[in-house]
């Protein structure tokens, strides 16, 4: 029994000196830590890049919402004249370009309806909307006015909605005054980089329009930062074959003549040459969009709802709540 106890502890004694003498050697080995050194490298240079991403998202976040507050407050107003008429479709149309307005610094928006009186409909929605606004009406002379069977080009609509927003703004702002106006109808699509493209404008500025005319696109074709002529299928030979979301005028060219307007009796396709040929040539217009290479406006125009449904249980007595308004 004793021999075998002293065997058991001296081949432990044996496993424990060489194990320590293991551990030993092992120190003096050098260890293998690039591996580990690249990961934490990659990483810190990773949320390096992000932190530096993210600093200069501010500062273009602060060049673009606060700089021009920073310097007083300089930034033209844009005034955007929305002639609107009473139909199915019109608060949904003048809400959803309401809420693209909202995100425009300095904006005012002038709407006129087509109609003898302002509507509670659209009194209420512009009072609701927290937007800066003025609300005017005049109604379209009946001779002139397009029946809702009439196809959309037989007839031009606000046609004096626009011209009456025109006087106002002859009444009510000065010559010194900065500014742009903007014809946005309520049926068409708005970026918001469109508002900052305009608003530098001199005299008029100009850039393409998305589904309109039959084509895709309409656009101002540009050499060398000019305008030399229109990318149309429609009448090219008009004098400015261009869409009423096409372009933005200076307030203050606006102001000094004042006889420029819409002409009522224009020929079809001529409304906008009406009063573009009295304010500006085609050698002065001033292209935007990336030398309207970019379409930032659509004339997205809504379709005409189906109310057969409707109609059918009206006469049935049974039509939805009128006083639910749509």
């Amino acid at each position: 029994m004793k021999v075998k106890l002293k065997n058991v502890f001296v081949i432990y004694f044996l496993v424990s000196v060489i194990g320590l003498m293991y551990a030993l050697l092992q120190l003096g080995q050098p260890c293998d830590c690039s591996q580990h050194l690249r990961s934490a490298s990659d990483l810190m240079h990773g949320k390096d890049k992000k932190i530096s991403q993210l600093l200069s998202e501010v500062k273009r976040l602060q060049a673009r919402g606060r700089g021009p507050e920073l310097e007083g407050q300089a930034l033209p107003i844009i005034y955007a004249i929305t002639p609107t008429y009473a139909r199915l479709v019109q608060k949904a149309e003048l809400v959803r370009i309401s809420q693209t307005f909202l995100h425009v610094k300095n904006f005012h928006w002038i709407v006129v309806e087509d109609s003898p009186v302002k509507t509670q409909l659209v009194s209420e929605l512009l009072a609701q909307s927290g937007l800066r606004f003025t609300h005017l009406h005049t109604e379209t002379p009946k001779e002139h006015k397009r029946k809702e069977s009439d196809p959309n080009w037989l007839k031009p609509r606000g046609v004096e909605q626009r011209n009456l927003a025109l006087q106002w703004l002859r009444e009510n702002r000065e010559l010194s005054e900065e500014g742009v106006v903007y014809f946005a109808d309520d049926d068409n699509t708005y970026s918001l980089r469109l508002f900052d493209e305009i608003r530098s404008t001199k005299r008029v500025s100009v850039w393409p329009v998305g589904l309109v005319g039959g084509l895709r696109f309409e656009r101002p074709l540009v050499e060398k930062g000019r305008v030399v002529g229109f990318y149309t299928a429609w009448k090219p030979n008009r004098p400015f074959p261009m869409d009423m979301a096409g372009f933005a005028i200076a307030l203050q060219l606006l102001l000094a003549n004042r006889e420029a307007r819409f002409d009522l009796l224009a020929e079809r396709g001529y409304l906008e040459s009406s009063l573009l040929q009295s304010l500006v040539s085609i050698e002065e217009l001033e292209p935007r969009a990336d030398n309207c290479t970019k379409v930032l406006v659509w004339h997205t125009r809504s379709e005409k709802p189906k109310m057969k449904q409707e109609e059918l249980l009206q006469k049935q007595g049974l039509g939805s709540d009128p006083s639910i308004e749509v």
